[in-house]
Order: structure tokens, then sequence, then C-alpha cells
């Protein structure tokens, strides 16, 4: 009983920004009822990041307690973008897009949840046959002064910038969401707030019991900003580990704590002994090699986070380029994206493109940053930050 406790305080404290409605969803919880637990996900990039890892993990902690995880992929609200924290219209994805992007979702989400035991659906199931008449009662849900009063909406509409109509329907699919699959909680970071409340609208439109509410902390990327795929700044939970370990040592010293807190399974007296050695004046670098081992043992192993520590050591403490570097032969240049996917070097061509277009991958004989896949030659490479490889091109 006592660990039950403890885990239903974990649930309502750790990375929580906000609960709606607190008394009602602990009550639940200690009822002993299981709850339909929803989360959903659009698949505007093929990478779960550890930002959108904060959510899975939060549905993990209420799986771990025996109840109902829903996971909703929004197939059909991609198509939309949700509005959420934007200051300009979010771009509309392709069905192509889509279904690029979903390639490896449920394999990367398998890392952090129980799959067997997950109900998933796609909600174009519901939304890409609703008719008209069914979409009007929807919208009778909200009022346009209600979507006018949105945050985001209103700083574009005081600027004098456009609001397009579909983005008023973005929180409506959404709380429709809800109705379809009778949620008793949902889950979302703390932009999420006005679409998680819509639902709560619609569920009432509806005549459903209404769902409680949790909001999470938001995670920033390693530039400092809030953790985006669009922006680049992300560490993905199938990043090499190797490129994990020197994206996660190259973070802000005051981000540490909260990463341990966010990313991590560390008891919270842990992370306060870990926040009190850093403000007694003890190196940031060791706690920071600490949290890379944490995550990379999260989503590889632990031998694999040893060896990512041992190779950053070598690479970047000691100035070294391994000495032994995997030699990849392809029969043409056109050919390398694939024949580093193969060679497990990038985990895919998508990422092969974003480091390329970034500038991380860099002849090393050269010292010459690529920027076209015609700049390949034979010789040695950095991809990203921390992974070697030499190639043997018979073009």
């Amino acid at each position: 009983m006592e660990d039950k406790n403890k885990m239903i305080e974990d649930i309502l404290t750790r990375g929580v920004e906000d609960i709606f409605i607190k008394e009602h969803l602990e009550e639940r919880l200690r009822s002993g009822d299981v709850l339909r637990i929803k989360l959903g996900i659009d698949p505007t990039s093929p990478y779960i990041h550890l930002g959108r890892a904060i959510t899975l993990r939060k549905l993990k902690a209420f799986q771990e307690l025996g109840h109902q995880i829903i996971l909703i992929i929004g197939d059909f609200t991609a198509k939309i973008g949700d509005p959420s924290d934007k200051l300009e219209k979010r771009p509309s994805l392709t069905d192509e897009q889509i279904k690029n992007n979903l390639e490896r979702y449920l394999e990367q989400i398998a890392l952090i949840l129980d799959m067997k035991k997950v109900e998933v659906r796609y909600n174009s199931e519901w939304l890409a046959g609703m008719s008209i008449p069914e979409l009007a009662r929807l919208l009778e849900c909200f009022t346009v002064q209600q979507m006018s009063k949105r945050r985001n909406f209103k700083d574009r509409l005081d600027a004098g910038q456009d609001v397009f109509m579909d983005e008023f329907l973005y929180p409506a699919l959404q709380g429709y969401d809800s109705v379809v699959v009778k949620s008793d909680v949902e889950i979302g970071g703390f932009d999420q707030l006005f679409n998680l409340k819509a639902g709560r609208t619609v569920q009432k439109r509806y005549g459903q019991k209404e769902q409680d509410i949790i909001t999470l902390s938001m995670l920033e990327g390693t530039d400092g900003r809030k953790m985006s795929s669009s922006w680049g700044n992300i560490i993905s939970i199938i990043d090499a580990p190797d490129e994990m370990f020197g994206k996660i040592m190259s973070l802000k010293d005051d981000l540490i704590v909260k990463y341990f807190l966010l990313t991590t399974g560390l008891s919270m007296e842990e992370i306060d002994k870990i926040d009190a050695s850093i403000k007694s004046g003890e190196n940031p670098m060791t706690s920071k090699k600490r949290l890379a081992k944490e995550i990379i043992s999260t989503y590889h192993s632990s031998e694999e986070a040893d060896k990512a520590e041992e190779d950053f050591a070598n690479k970047f403490q000691k100035g070294q380029i391994p000495t032994e570097i995997e030699t990849i032969s392809v029969a043409e240049s056109k050919n390398i994206p694939d024949a580093l996917v193969s060679g497990k070097i990038v985990s895919s061509k998508t990422d092969f493109r974003r480091l390329l277009e970034a500038g991380a991958i860099t002849n090393l004989d050269k010292d010459q940053k690529m920027k076209e896949i015609g700049d390949f030659v034979s010789g040695s490479y950095r991809i990203g930050a921390h992974r070697f490889v030499k190639l043997e091109i018979k073009d």
C-alpha cells in the first residue's frame, strides 16, 4: 500500500505544472478504479525526443499502477497543425510526410511503454469521415470569442496577423478524440492546456463525464529554447549513444537538475543530493556525465553508456579521433544515405538529411563541412557530434 501511495504521489507531483481537477483525480486514483488515460501525439517529425518522452514516461507511471493507456496518433489532426504556443500558422503535413514520420513511431514509443497493454488509435478513424452536420454540432461547443482569447491567437490578432479558421478547428477535434475514446484523464505539455480543457468542454456537450487534466513541464533543447523538431535542437531517444552523450554534455549547466527530474527515474531524494552538490561547488560536468549515462542506459544499455563516456573522453577531453573507424563501401555517392543507415551510423535517411542540412557532417581529411551529397569523396568523416566513418566511394 505504501508503494502505491508513493507512486500516486509521484504521478501527481513529479514534473507536473498543473492538475485540473486535482482533488477529483487523486480520489479516483486512490479508489482503485481503472482509468482510461489519454495522450494524443501528432506525427510532426520522425523522432520521439526527450521532451515528448516526458508525457510518455508519465503514461508509464499510470501503466505501472494498472490503468489503461490510450495513445491517439493524430494522423488526421497533423494535416491541420496544432497552433499551441505558435506565433504563426504551423505548416500542414501531407499524407506522404505523415506516413514517413510514422514509420518508426510505435517502435520508439515501445522503448518506454509496454505496447501490448496500450490501446493505440488513429484519429483519422473517426475524423476523416465526419459529415458537415457532425462537424457543425462539434463546433457549437465553442464561440469565436473563446477562441480569440487564446493567448497566441490574441497576440497574432493584436499584431494584425492572420489566424486561420482551421486553427480554430484543431482544439475542437482534439476534444472530440476524448469523446470517442471516453477519456478519464488526458495529459500533455503545459502549452497544451487550452486543447486539453477543450476536451472537457466537448465531453460535457456530448453527455460524458469531463476528463481530469495533467499538464507537464516543458523541456529545453540543446540551444536553451523549448525542445522542438522544427528548431533542430532535439535529443532523440534513438540517437546513437555517442551522439546522445555529446548532446547532453553540451547542455547548459542550469538544466542538469531539470533533466534529471524529467528524463530519468532517479528518486527525488537522489536528485536533491545532485542539486546540493552542484550548488556546493562540485564541477557540474560530473553530474552531467551521470545524467548522460542515465539517459543512455534507459534507451540503449549501461554498457553502451560506459562506452559512450569513454569515447567522449578520448575524442574531446583528450582531443583524439578514434584510431579504428568503421569503413563502409558504396558504389556511388548517391547511395551514401542508405549505406549509413544499414551500417547504423545514422538512424534514417531523414536523420542523414537533417545532419547534412545542419552542416553537421565533416570531411576530416579536408576539414570541410559537407553541403551536398555530391561533395562526398572517399575519406574519413565525422557524422554529427561523435560518430566517425570511413567511406570508400567507387564513383
